[in-house]
């Protein structure tokens, strides 16, 4: 099955091609046979990729770079108003289309599952596209994350389903119409878009209004945000509502998880039968995500114990507890974890394959410490959860915290590291600052131990230092 190419593009250009969520989007377009252009800031392994799909690749934003004859230009939520390629549409009366309604045109005709929810959507989209793909059902899908190599984040296939990642995070995801939708959780994130939780759980429900006559939500029957939708989209004409979960009234039941080094095994009861499959991820969060990915599935009507084992083939995504090597007797994994909530589930996960594991084969050693690299994202979420970052980090053994990674954003007076720090602790945590990141190698060479196990954590560019500490560890 191949969709039409809409006129609009035809020729589009993107403005920070090398995102996550932008890149996936410019590949798919490119394999549909659009003629795909678009800057970023920077040279990346993703923009060379995008470059062998035929995809011309700026970098650097210059009006120049902009062709009198595109057809649209395709923006993201960061993308500033002064850009000067923005501009040079305006002069020429180039359309400018949100990422958002470009990912949701990509979907028209198609059978969507959007994963939304404030943390595990990267991972739950990539665990249905990999056992989808598995299967032999070839599925397009656009991820906020690379599987296994820089590109990989998105994909056309030939069949009739379309996996994507839905952002709330500046409510993009109203745009989108799925015949199932996924709500892992819902917490308060994103300050700069949401001052409290009746309007996370506002836009929530505008999402879940979106779903298809007779489509399924699939919903997190124990975390609370979640389960707060659910109540208040009770009853909805149309709307058909599957929980999952450890409790006893959930439709699709998790009746034991059991950690096994750095996986897990899960057993789950689903229409009266039990089927048990492994999740190649450790943590309970992780094996929450599997559960909803396999309700997903059978509501869009795959055989639940196809898809179960199908799940079994997904290895994980980059940046989600992601092994990136070992030296020295020393594990160094990275970890996307930047809010309080997603931090804490990974260092728990962790400590559990600690606990847990006998080997290195299988996890790391009993006796082995955590040492954590944090480096807080966004001024605005660590002035609202500065101090819960703290106490989750209160689960290593000890940490070093980076400077504050802006992003998007401009710095906040008196919002520093030190809030985490400070908070850290108070709670009886062994934290160090450093403020330059170059230090940091020699830093952990300098800590680290054999048996210990290294965590790279945030959503900035911190996940530059593991290849960093294992060459430190090795010389």
């Amino acid at each position: 099955m191949k969709p039409g190419l809409p006129t609009a593009m035809e020729r589009p250009h993107f403005i920070g091609i090398g995102g996550a969520g932008m890149s996936g989007i410019a590949k798919i377009l490119a394999q549909r046979g659009g003629r795909v252009a678009g800057s970023d800031a920077r040279d990346s392994e993703t923009a060379q990729a995008l470059r062998a799909h035929g995809v011309t690749v700026h970098i650097g934003h210059a009006a120049g770079h902009l062709a009198d004859d595109s057809t649209c230009v395709v923006v993201s939520s960061a993308i500033r108003a002064d850009n000067p390629e923005l501009a040079r549409a305006a002069e020429l009366g180039i359309p400018v289309v949100h990422r958002s309604d470009a990912l949701a045109g990509l979907m028209d005709g198609l059978r969507p599952i959007a994963v939304a929810g404030t943390h595990g959507k990267t991972t739950t989209t990539s665990m249905l596209a990999v056992s989808l793909s598995a299967l032999g059902l070839d599925p397009s899908y656009a991820i906020g994350g690379d599987l296994d190599a820089p590109g990989s984040n998105a994909h056309h296939g030939e069949g009739d389903i379309f996996v994507a990642e839905a952002d709330e995070s500046d409510r993009s995801f109203h745009k989108y119409a799925p015949q199932v939708a996924i709500i892992l959780n819902a917490e308060l994130d994103h300050h700069a878009n949401y001052a409290s939780m009746e309007e996370i759980y506002e836009s929530f429900e505008t999402f879940v209004s979106k779903v298809v006559p007779g489509g399924t939500l699939v919903v997190a029957h124990g975390q609370a945000g979640a389960a707060e939708i659910a109540a208040r989209v009770a009853g909805r004409e149309g709307l058909r509502v599957v929980t999952y979960g450890e409790e006893a009234d959930a439709d699709v039941r998790i009746t034991k998880i059991t950690p096994r080094g750095l996986t897990s095994e899960v057993t789950v009861v689903l229409d009266s039968r039990m089927l048990t499959f492994t999740v190649s991820v450790p943590g309970r969060h992780y094996a929450h995500n599997a559960v909803a990915a396999l309700a997903a599935g059978v509501a869009l009507g795959i055989p639940a114990h196809n898809l179960a084992s199908a799940l079994g083939k997904y290895t994980g995504v980059k940046r989600r507890l992601q092994l990136k090597g070992e030296a020295a007797g020393v594990q160094v994994i990275d970890s996307y974890a930047h809010h309080p909530t997603e931090m804490t589930a990974d260092l728990e996960a962790i400590r559990g394959a600690v606990r847990g594991g006998t080997s290195h084969a299988e996890g790391v050693g009993g006796d082995s410490r955590i040492l954590v690299v944090f480096q807080p994202h966004l001024f605005s979420r660590t002035q609202e959860l500065g101090k819960e970052m703290g106490l989750a980090l209160a689960l290593a053994d000890a940490s070093v915290v980076l400077d504050i990674y802006p992003a998007r954003e401009d710095p906040l007076p008196g919002v520093t590291s030190e809030i985490i720090i400070e908070a850290a602790r108070t709670a009886g945590a062994d934290v160090a600052a450093e403020h330059d990141k170059d230090a940091v190698a020699d830093v952990i060479a300098g800590m680290a131990k054999p048996g210990d196990l290294v965590l790279t954590m945030g959503a900035g560019d911190v996940t530059d230092l593991g290849p960093q500490i294992l060459a430190r560890l090795s010389g």
